[in-house]
């Protein structure tokens, strides 16, 4: 060891034991040195150095830091030990100066700290999942999941951390354009305009200014948005239900493709169902608001058709939640997939049928046939978004419906049997009564 430094305290770093304390006549801040011989020892890239700028305490250590790096000349040895020296000067009379000033530079780790806190709890990814948190009561969870992927997939890698209200335009426009370039521009829109809703809960709640998303319109490569496919020729729709006759899979799947064009209600309304919804005295399928995609019950009124579709499937799955449970518990509904999925089995590709194309089915053939549009599109569910209005037209029109929903299954069969289809299949009299 060199005179005039002393080795008390010992440590170990990378692998190598050394008695490291010592103070250098010049620069009197072990701190500044401890941490200069940890990088020296962890440092993976070695560079060379005039052996006399290296301090000597620190050549004493060049030996051993060699040996543990399996090299040759003991005098090569990370420069960092000199560079650390002046920064730590330059630090400590840095102190002085603000000490002599009035300024206490505790007190501005604290600030500086707070600060930061403060940030991390602003960031982009914190008031997002905050503003999803306050979806709850709009939207279904499944669909709040759906969005919560999307931002954790595509956006909190590249953004997430930082503060809200430092996102810039460009940032996030790099970030939607990485979406754009694997083809998912129908994302790419999606969630601009779920940032745009998330802005402004930001502005709201004080935590940034200005509505980043809304600058990006027309940034973004337009798109066409696919309706669902769906089958509203008479015969083709005939054919179609002679297939879901035939279908060879479960029984619960089965009776969910017959139900389906009865009900034309959503696949995860549908898929979801449970017993305690049906009242098979009075026909009736209701459906609790917080199913709803617009938040405001829904009343199905069942035919005759579907309630024996429904009778039928109570001797299988009737002592359990769901009507159609899914395959490894029935403590949870079938899959989002499954009537898709069996409308493949049957040779329907996505082009020509999926299990969202019985509502377009119904909407379109049901106008075609002169039911009231206002009538449909309640039993569409298709309310009005207006919350109070909802909460009390949920049963506008039942009459209606119930003689509408009994002459669809009426005309089903008839599509199904193949028969001769009338000019007014449905009852006029009836319907104007």
């Amino acid at each position: 060891m060199s005179r005039g430094t002393s080795h008390q305290s010992g440590g170990r770093f990378g692998g190598i034991c050394y008695r490291l304390r010592g103070q250098d006549e010049t620069h009197r801040c072990e701190a500044a040195w401890r941490k200069a011989a940890r990088k020296i020892v962890q440092a993976r890239g070695w560079r060379r150095l005039i052996y006399r700028d290296i301090p000597h305490w620190l050549q004493a250590l060049a030996p051993q830091i060699s040996a543990a790096r399996g090299q040759r000349d003991p005098r090569v040895i990370w420069r960092l030990s000199r560079d650390c020296a002046i920064e730590a000067r330059q630090k400590r009379e840095a102190l002085k100066k603000q000490r002599r000033e009035g300024f206490d530079p505790a007190t501005q780790r604290k600030v500086e700290k707070a600060r930061r806190t403060s940030a991390a709890g602003n960031s982009f990814e914190v008031v997002t999942l905050e503003w999803l948190e306050k979806q709850g009561n709009t939207i279904t969870q499944q669909y709040r999941q759906r969005m919560q992927r999307r931002f954790e997939r595509d956006l909190f890698p590249y953004i997430g951390k930082r503060p809200v209200s430092e996102v810039e335009a460009p940032e996030l426009l790099a970030a939607l354009q990485r979406i754009e370039k694997r083809g998912a521009i129908d994302t790419a829109h999606r969630l601009r305009g779920e940032c745009g809703a998330m802005f402004r809960y930001a502005i709201a709640t004080g935590r940034a200014k200005h509505d980043v998303a809304a600058d990006l319109r027309g940034a973004l490569t337009p798109y066409e948005k696919d309706h669902h496919a769906s089958i509203t020729s008479p015969s083709e729709i005939g054919a179609l239900l002679r297939a879901m006759d035939g279908y060879q899979g479960t029984p619960e799947v089965r009776a969910a493709l017959r139900l389906a064009p009865l009900a034309f209600v959503r696949p995860g309304e549908l898929r979801r169902a449970e017993w305690n919804e049906f009242n098979l005295e009075a026909g009736e399928w209701r459906i609790p608001a917080a199913k709803m995609k617009m938040r405001s019950p829904h009343i199905i009124p069942l035919s005759v058709q579907a309630l024996e579709v429904v009778r039928d499937l109570k001797l299988l799955t009737g002592s359990g939640q769901y009507l159609f449970p899914g395959v490894r518990s029935n403590r949870r509904p079938m899959s989002e997939n499954t009537v898709n999925a069996a409308l493949r089995r049957l040779g329907y590709t996505t082009e020509q049928m999926t299990g969202h194309g019985f509502r377009s089915m119904a909407s379109t053939l049901l106008h075609e046939r002169g039911w009231k549009h206002e009538a449909i599109e309640r039993q569409l569910a298709h309310g009005d978004r207006d919350e109070v209005s909802a909460a009390y037209n949920y049963a506008e029109h039942l009459p209606e419906r119930r003689r509408m929903m009994q002459s669809w299954a009426d005309y089903l069969d008839t599509l199904r049997d193949d028969r001769k289809v009338l000019a007014a299949p449905f009852d006029v009299s009836a319907k104007a009564a």
